[in-house]
């Protein structure tokens, strides 16, 4: 159960539960132990080529409520860890759980049996056990590491990893900070699934009101309105389902710290300052700003890219992005790390002193979906669906809606962002620094939807758990695109193990290497995909409950 009384969070907002758990913050609840302050550099650091990490039980304290975590050397988040391209790394990690545990370095190139997706590349760490990865990093960037057992990632067993280029950084810079998003609950993920299983959207409490339905019609008219509500009701439908799982339960955390604590970066006047964004969270995506500085992207998914200066970007679950920012001023900047539907935030300060904070911005207004959202493009004139385009899933219990008009929309920046007044990052603003090394064009095609069913929580591809699927089978060295059409309301940050997923986004040869996509409600995107590296690799939605719901495949390379 969370801390927070049902009828607390039914009575006001999910802002109310945020003051409240920053009202316990103040007054003291959260005290400041040598964890925190060893945090506030951006967290325990072990840099190396040989590792001993222990995964098991960690006391914490996020909401004013005593609970247990999973962490690795006592920590949580789990300690950074700092590589260098070209080194071998061994990592002897021990399971003091009860259960089997395991780590997947997420990104990172490794052998098929290092991977860490038990049950495809290695049987697991069973309790009291020791395993030992041990690696090439062929790499440099910014990466992390999180638990592939259950739901093990959502208890906290996650952390970043660095990986210095031997060869020097493209972009100069003076200072450097991981700044690790994640959303906490008190609730065991067992009970999240349970009631989204019984009521899809249980922890969605920005429901649209009869006021909101008069409001719609003083801008849009009657008609207009009321033809509206009854197309989402006709696909029993709510176009305030962003995120599954909200601020109703979670608290979002900067390098494990929630709002209140206010983890600070410091700097001094003039520098350029490398903030390493990692989207660590089990269910949640962010939009990412620091009022009053721009941010100048240099890096995506730990791959270099031509910088470009935004003032705000969207995270999917599993993102990292790069950004260097160079503060002129003898002020505190607030990190603004807003969920997607603006239920909550995480909060960090960039500052020439500590004890300094700025000031934290409103959330923005609550979005809606669209009708172009569902990829609804494709009514006929009297508002009802045509047939399923080719190669649809069809509809049935694990499917209860088809995009039929999906749509190319990598330039755009996302519900609630399009609009905004702000520049805001966008798919098609990613260029490689440098053109891949593959330059054949595919051999062939593999379309693929990503399907779920909303009322019963259910998810997959082609309508299709993992359970029911056939591996997807390539052959090694082969050049092949990946088209993925998202006939679903949901945005879904897909991975891809051990192979790089050049993302299709009108930039020819230069196109970013990426081991994320995050897929947009009704969109249609296309990556390439060169299978160098045999073995069996998982390919999933990265949202948590998505995953273990369904929405995994197996990708072989043989």
């Amino acid at each position: 159960m969370t801390c927070t009384p049902r009828s607390l969070v039914h009575s006001g907002s999910v802002v109310s539960r945020r003051r409240f758990i920053q009202g316990i913050a103040t007054a003291g609840s959260f005290a400041v132990s040598p964890l925190h302050r060893a945090l506030a550099a951006g967290g325990p650091l072990l840099t190396g080529r040989d590792f001993a990490l222990e995964i098991g039980p960690v006391p914490v304290n996020i909401t004013g409520r005593p609970m247990t975590a999973i962490g690795v050397n006592g920590q949580v988040p789990a300690p950074i860890l700092r590589w260098r391209e070209g080194d071998t790394v061994t990592l002897a990690v021990t399971n003091r759980l009860s259960e089997p545990s395991s780590i997947h370095w997420h990104g990172i190139r490794t052998p098929t049996h290092m991977d860490g997706v038990p049950g495809f590349s290695f049987a697991g760490i069973a309790p009291g056990e020791t395993f030992t990865y041990r690696f090439p990093v062929p790499q440099s960037g910014t990466y992390w590491y999180h638990g592939h057992s259950g739901f093990q990632e959502q208890s906290g067993l996650y952390g970043a990893i660095v990986v210095e280029p031997r060869a020097g950084y493209a972009q100069a810079f003076d200072r450097d900070y991981v700044v690790l998003l994640s959303d906490w609950t008190d609730e065991r993920p067992e009970t999240i699934v349970s009631n989204l299983k019984f009521q899809s959207d249980y922890y969605n409490f920005g429901k649209r009101t009869v006021g909101a339905f008069f409001d719609d019609v003083r801008r849009n008219g009657l008609a207009s309105t009321v033809s509206n509500r009854l197309e989402w009701g006709e696909m029993r439908m709510s176009p305030t389902d962003i995120l599954d799982v909200t601020g109703a339960t979670y608290t979002y955390l900067v390098n494990g710290q929630p709002p209140a604590s206010n983890w600070t970066a410091l700097f001094r006047p003039g520098e350029r300052v490398r903030l390493r964004f990692i989207n660590g969270s089990s269910m949640s995506i962010f939009d990412v700003r620091i009022p009053g500085l721009k941010l100048t992207v240099v890096q995506a998914d730990g791959n270099d890219v031509e910088p470009v200066a935004v003032d705000e970007f969207r995270i999917g679950t599993a993102e990292t992005y790069d950004v260097i920012v160079q503060p002129n001023t003898d002020q505190a900047f607030t990190i603004f790390a807003q969920a997607t539907d603006r239920s909550g935030f995480a909060r960090g300060t960039l500052a020439p002193r500590g004890g300094m904070t700025g000031p934290v911005p409103p959330l923005d207004p609550r979005p809606l979906r669209t009708m172009a959202d569902m990829g609804m493009g494709g009514m006929d004139h009297r508002g009802m669906k045509m047939d399923s385009p080719t190669g649809a899933p069809k509809l049935g219990v694990a499917v209860d809606n088809i995009a039929m008009m999906p749509q190319a929309r990598l330039d755009e920046a996302g519900t609630g962002l399009d609009g905004n007044g702000r520049r805001v990052l966008r798919y098609t603003d990613l260029r490689a620094l440098r053109p891949g090394n593959d330059k054949r064009p595919p051999s062939r095609e593999i379309e693929l939807h990503l399907t779920g069913n909303m009322q019963r929580f259910i998810w997959g591809f082609d309508g299709r758990k993992f359970s029911e699927a056939e591996p997807i089978e390539l052959k090694r060295g082969e050049r092949v695109r990946f088209v993925l059409i998202n006939d679903s309301m949901m945005e879904h940050p897909i991975h891809l193990h051990g192979l790089w997923s050049e993302l299709d986004n009108g930039q020819g040869a230069f196109r970013p290497f990426k081991h994320t996509i995050l897929v947009k409600p009704g969109e249609r995107l296309s990556f390439l995909v060169t299978a160098d590296e045999p073995g069996r690799w998982a390919f999933h939605c990265h949202l948590l409950y998505h995953m273990e719901m369904g929405m995994f495949r197996e990708v072989h390379v043989s």
